[in-house]
C-alpha cells in the first residue's frame, strides 16, 4: 500500500505531531465527513516504527475526546506497514461544524486551513438545511388522502413499476418512520391546496387589473395552469414550416416553462405566499417566494450551470418526470432561448421577468393615460346595475376596442353564446355599441 497525503488522508511522522493531527481530523471533517489519519508514516509516505501499546491509543482516544467538538468515535488501530509499526484512525461525522482545541479549520488539498466568521456561519447553515427543508418533513395526511389515479399516472410517466401506493411512496422517498412527507402531497393530493395567482395589468404597472385568476391544484396542474395562462394572454404570431402555420409566442414557450418549472421547484414553501404570475404590456413576470439559495447570486446564475435546491426532494421527483435536469441546465436553457431576461429580487420573491416585443410604446405617460382611461370607463359604469361578466366584458374592451367576442370567450372562459348575451346587454343599457364591419368591427363606450 502507498500512502500519499490528500483532502481524506493526512500523515504524521510521529506522536509529537498529535495536535496537528487531530485539527487535521476537524479540518477532513467539515470538508468531506469522513478521512484517515495515520501516526508513524512520514508525509513523503516513508513509514517510521513506532512505540505502541494499550496506553498509547487509549491517550489517542481520550485526546480526541478532550479536544474535538462535537465528540467524535473513531477507530483507532495498531497497524504494520512494511515492517514498521504504524496507528491508524479512521473517523467520520454528520454534525458540522467541527473544532479542534476551539477553532474550525476547512481541508483544502493537504492543508488544514482556519474558517473565517463568514465561511463558519455558511457551514452551520449548511448543516442546519436538512433539518429546516419543507419537502421531506413528516405531514398529518395518510396514504388515504393520495389520489391513487395521479399516482399511477405519475408511474407510468416516471417508467417505474406500479404495484401499490405504499410500496411506491417507499421507493419514491416520500415515507419516512410510516409517515408521508410534505412533497407527497403537493404531487398527489386528492384534495390539493396549493395555490397560483395570476393577473393581467392594463399598463406596466399594478395601476389597473384588467384579468385576475387564481388556481389551486397540485404542483404539476398549476406548472401547465401558469404556462396556458400566459399563452392565452400574450401575442401569438405565426410562420409556415413548408405548407403548415406553426404559432410562433412573443416568448420562448420553452425558456417560459422552465421559469415556471423553476418557480414551484425551488420556492419556499415554508412562505405561506403564492407564486405569482403577473402578465404587463412590456414584460411578463414569473414570481416565487424565496429569494436565491445557498449563497447563489443573481451574477453567477447568469453564468449558468449553477444549481443550489432548496427542495431537493421535489426536483428529484420533477426530474424522475424529465421536467428538470440533475446538472442544472434550465437557467442555460433560458438564457439562451431569451438573454434579456432580468432577474431579481424584491421583497422576499425572486422574480424572472421576460421582456414582450410586442410592446412598442416606451412613453410611461402613454400607459398611465391608457390605465386611468380604463379606470375612468369603469368609474362611468359603476353605479349601474351590472353584472360580474359584464363588469368583466368592460374592462376586456377597454383595454382592447377590436377584441373579438371569440377572444373575450378565451379570457373569460366563457362560451361565445354568453359574450354575445352579455354584449347584448351592455348595448340595451345604453352603454355599449358597435361600430364597423364584421372584420374590422369595433366596440365604443356610449358617451
Amino acid at each position: 500500500m502507498g500512502f500519499k497525503e490528500s483532502e481524506t488522508v493526512e500523515l504524521k511522522k510521529s506522536l509529537t505531531a498529535l495536535k496537528e493531527g487531530l485539527i487535521s481530523i476537524s479540518a477532513i471533517l467539515n470538508k468531506h465527513g469522513a478521512g484517515e489519519l495515520w501516526f508513524g508514516i512520514a508525509p513523503n509516505g516513508k513509514p517510521e516504527d513506532l512505540a505502541v501499546n494499550e496506553k498509547t491509543l487509549r491517550d489517542i482516544s481520550q485526546s480526541i475526546a478532550a479536544h474535538i467538538e462535537p465528540r467524535i468515535y473513531p477507530q483507532i488501530a495498531e497497524e504494520e506497514h512494511k515492517g514498521k509499526t504504524c496507528i491508524k484512525i479512521s473517523f467520520s461525522g454528520k454534525e458540522k461544524p467541527y473544532f479542534a482545541y476551539g477553532r474550525a479549520y476547512m481541508r483544502v488539498a493537504d492543508e488544514d486551513r482556519h474558517l473565517t466568521a463568514k465561511e463558519l456561519e455558511n457551514l452551520i447553515l449548511a448543516r442546519n438545511r436538512e433539518a429546516i427543508r419543507w419537502d421531506n418533513q413528516p405531514c398529518s395526511a395518510s396514504i388515504k388522502d393520495l389520489s391513487d389515479k395521479k399516482i399511477k399516472a405519475f408511474v407510468k410517466r416516471a417508467g417505474l413499476n406500479w404495484d401499490n401506493v405504499s410500496n411506491v411512496m417507499e421507493k419514491l422517498g416520500l415515507i419516512k418512520d410510516g409517515q408521508l412527507l410534505n412533497a407527497a402531497l403537493l404531487f398527489f393530493a386528492r384534495k390539493p391546496s396549493l395555490q397560483m395567482r395570476c393577473a393581467v395589468f392594463a399598463a406596466t404597472d399594478t395601476a389597473t387589473i384588467i384579468d385576475r385568476h387564481d388556481f389551486t391544484g397540485d404542483i404539476l396542474e398549476l406548472i401547465e395552469e401558469a404556462q396556458k395562462y400566459i399563452l392565452k394572454n400574450i401575442h401569438i404570431g405565426m410562420k409556415l414550416d413548408g405548407l403548415y402555420r406553426v404559432d410562433v409566442p412573443e416568448i420562448s414557450v420553452s425558456a417560459m416553462r422552465e421559469a415556471i418549472i423553476n418557480a414551484f421547484c425551488h420556492r419556499n414553501y415554508h412562505d405561506p405566499d403564492y407564486v405569482q404570475i403577473a402578465i404587463f404590456k412590456n414584460r411578463v413576470e414569473i414570481r416565487n417566494p424565496g429569494t436565491l439559495y445557498g449563497g447563489l447570486t443573481i451574477d453567477k446564475i447568469r453564468k449558468g450551470n449553477v444549481s443550489q435546491r432548496r427542495n431537493p426532494l421535489i426536483a428529484e421527483l420533477l426530474r424522475r418526470i424529465q421536467m428538470v435536469e440533475t446538472w442544472g441546465r434550465g437557467m442555460r436553457l433560458i438564457l439562451a432561448e431569451e438573454p434579456t431576461v432580468q432577474f431579481s429580487e424584491v421583497a422576499q420573491l425572486f422574480i424572472a421577468a421576460f421582456n414582450r416585443p410586442s410592446y412598442s410604446s416606451p412613453d410611461k405617460a402613454t400607459d398611465k393615460a391608457a390605465g386611468k382611461t380604463i379606470d375612468k370607463t369603469i368609474d362611468k359604469t359603476i353605479d349601474k346595475d351590472l353584472s360580474i361578466t359584464e363588469k368583466a366584458v368592460i374592462k376586456l374592451i377597454a383595454m382592447n376596442p377590436s377584441i373579438t367576442q371569440k377572444e373575450m370567450a378565451i379570457q373569460l372562459k366563457l362560451t361565445e353564446i354568453g359574450i354575445r348575451y352579455n354584449t347584448s346587454k351592455l348595448k340595451s343599457k345604453g352603454i355599449l355599441q358597435r361600430t364597423g364591419g364584421k372584420k374590422a368591427g369595433r366596440w365604443e363606450f356610449v358617451k
